[in-house]
């Protein structure tokens, strides 16, 4: 079979190879026809070209100036028989006339000489003898202008002669007098000291057995008449008993134990530095400042040194006063601890330890820091004990560390009926913001309580959005920022304050017309501190809480035991019986600016400083500081 095939292909590659044949023969002719064919260069010939070997004959080299002139001639001869051998052809060199050899006839000159042209005469740099002679001139002579007239230097004839710095068409006035200011920019008189006012003899303070420096003092701010606990605790404790004192917030007892503890530390030697001889606890850091605030000058005149030492306020002006010795330390419980526990104080020198508010302390959970603090007293010191009630382990520090107290009550642990007004509102949840605004946008100063830190925030902001200009305290805030707030509640600046229980135990604030309690207080007694706040030194006031329906039964037993007779009323916004009782009315609508609110809570913001220039020499931005000016001159005597 394969033979058969291998015949039958044979006849097919005769035909093709036949074909093949004729078209070669075919393409020799045409090529014949056009003209020799061209001889192309090899790899030797360009070699043998660039080592300045001949080329090609019959072309001038210039042609191919890269290349050698070995050429490999294909067509007849070209490749030698069925071995496909090259045969080469080394041409011979240059053709006479060609470029090459006539380059190489040209004589050599000189770059840029050529002495076939005429020579051009010689002449001096930038002048032209074909123009004609500029005549000469002096500088900045021009004699085509007209000449000007002679002058002195600066002399102007055309003004009038004056003498130096007069003006003739002022009046003259004396040196160093401004007759332009107005009576409103003159500058204020010197502030001298007040002279003393007179105490009459019969003064009930002098009575008492306190010193003539105290006396005079208090007269100077109009504090004439003690206040019932004042009268009763004031003997005692001058008399270096023990004492228990049981009063209402704002029943003044502040100045209770700071009158007869001024005068026991000014009798007394001074403090040696880190032991005090006088110690008074606060739960709060407002109730500290303001305690430090009402006896700063008391203090001052009795030549007794203070300090404040509370959380939230920084240690070293604190370190640094106790450094230096203090009579009176004023402190709150977590931070005497923690001053306690770095040796930045002692306490084996007190001599008088004053607890404030105890009952609130005991509450909020400092009885332990408390009774560690009392064990490092020395035995044989006086005890000073405020609160408001005796309840919530009060009565056991009493026993256990007050020796035989004298006891003073003035009022009963119920709120006052005869000076505050007390109304207790039933309202719905939908209309409590409403009626929250109307009530605390009456006149005078208003007092909000609330149960939580958030809470006081939401009821601020809801007030603000209705017009009314609000803050709110509570431990969130940085110091800074509550002590601005409470400064512009005190100055009527701020006329609506939101606080949590804890921040306000802390407020001394007089005039305050109304207590608006938007969350129930939990108990009785927290009835009694948040009204308290009210009706202060005699005055009237108003307490207003405001409760859901299902909160009647639970605020009327609350109220009882609080001792107020009040019967709950429904209130709907803008009721006139509820806003004719309370003294509400409506607010005006329109949000209070934000910007506003931010410059109460952050404060006037503070001009930036320029950076120092100095005037005289060696002095401003760049030179170098006395000490090192000092520094280079040592070195370059030495």
């Amino acid at each position: 079979m394969s033979k058969h095939l291998g015949r039958a292909n044979a006849p097919v590659k005769s035909v093709n190879s036949a074909k093949s044949s004729n078209s070669e023969k075919s393409a020799r002719s045409a090529k014949s026809a056009k003209g020799p064919k061209k001889a192309r260069w090899t790899t030797a010939a360009k070699a043998e070209a660039r080592h300045g070997r001949p080329g090609r004959p019959g072309r001038p080299s210039t042609q191919r100036p890269a290349t050698g002139a070995t050429k490999v001639h294909r067509g007849q001869g070209g490749v030698d028989g069925a071995f496909g051998r090259r045969r080469e052809d080394v041409a011979p060199g240059p053709v006479s006339g060609s470029p090459v050899e006539q380059r190489a006839e040209r004589p050599a000159r000189v770059g840029y000489e050529r002495p076939d042209r005429p020579a051009r005469p010689a002449r001096t740099e930038y002048q032209r003898p074909d123009r004609p002679a500029r005549p000469a001139r002096t500088e900045y002579q021009r004699p085509d202008r007209p000449a000007r007239p002679a002058r002195t230097e600066y002399q102007r004839p055309s003004r009038p002669d004056r003498a130096d710095h007069q003006r003739p068409e002022r009046s003259p006035r004396p040196e160093h007098q401004r007759p332009e200011r107005s009576e409103s920019t003159e500058r204020p008189a010197r502030r001298t000291a007040p002279a003393p006012v007179p105490v009459r003899e019969d003064n009930p303070f002098a009575a008492l057995g306190l010193p003539h420096a105290l006396v005079e003092r208090m007269a100077r701010d109009g504090i004439v008449t003690p206040f019932p606990i004042q009268t009763a605790t004031i003997p005692d404790a001058l008399a270096g008993r023990d004492v228990l004192g049981r009063g209402q917030t704002g029943s003044g007892k502040t100045f209770a134990f700071g009158l007869p503890t001024l005068t026991r530390l000014a009798a007394g030697k001074r403090a040696t530095p880190r032991r005090p001889r006088a110690l008074v606890l606060t739960p709060t850091r407002e109730l500290a400042m303001q305690i430090s605030d009402a006896l700063e000058p008391l203090a001052h005149v009795m030549g007794v040194r203070h300090k404040l030492v509370a959380g939230g306020m920084p240690y070293q002006p604190q370190l640094s006063a106790l450094d230096r010795g203090v009579e009176l330390l004023i402190a709150t419980p977590g931070r005497l601890n923690d001053l306690l526990e770095r040796g930045a104080v002692e306490l084996r020198d007190t001599e008088v330890l004053i607890l404030d508010e105890a009952d609130h302390m005991a509450e909020m959970g400092f009885m332990p820091e408390i009774t560690s603090i009392l064990d490092l007293l020395p035995e044989g010191g006086q005890r000073l004990l405020f609160s408001a009630t005796l309840d919530r382990g009060v009565d056991e520090l009493v026993a256990r560390y007050l020796d035989d107290p004298v006891t003073h009550s003035t009022d009963a642990a119920t709120a006052s009926v005869t000076t505050m007004e007390h109304h207790v509102l039933l309202v719905d949840p939908m209309h409590k913001k409403v009626i929250t605004g109307e009530v605390a946008n009456r006149s005078g100063r208003t007092l909000v309580f609330v149960r939580t830190k958030l809470g006081a925030d939401r009821v601020a902001i809801q007030l603000r959005d209705q017009g009314i200009l609000a803050a709110a305290l509570h431990g969130g805030l940085n110091q800074g920022a509550r002590n601005r707030v409470l400064g512009a509640f005190r100055d009527g600046s701020l006329p609506v304050l939101v606080a949590t229980d804890v921040a306000a135990r802390g407020i001394h604030v007089d005039d305050v017309s109304v207590v608006l309690q938007v969350d129930p207080p939990a108990d009785s007694k927290d009835y009694l501190h948040r009204s308290g706040r009210t009706a202060r030194a005699g005055e009237r006031g108003t307490v207003v809480t405001l409760a859901l329906p299902h909160q009647k039964r639970g605020m009327e037993r609350l109220v009882r035991d609080a001792g107020v007779e009040v019967t709950a009323v429904r209130a709907t916004p803008g009721d006139e019986a509820t806003m004719r009782s309370t003294g509400a009315r409506t607010p005006s609508g329109v949000p209070v600016a934000e910007q506003q609110v931010r410059r109460l809570l952050e404060g006037e913001p503070k001009p930036r400083r320029a950076p120092r220039t100095g005037t005289r020499p060696g002095v401003g931005a760049g030179a170098p500081s006395g000490s090192a000016r000092r520094y280079r001159a040592e070195r370059s005597r030495g």
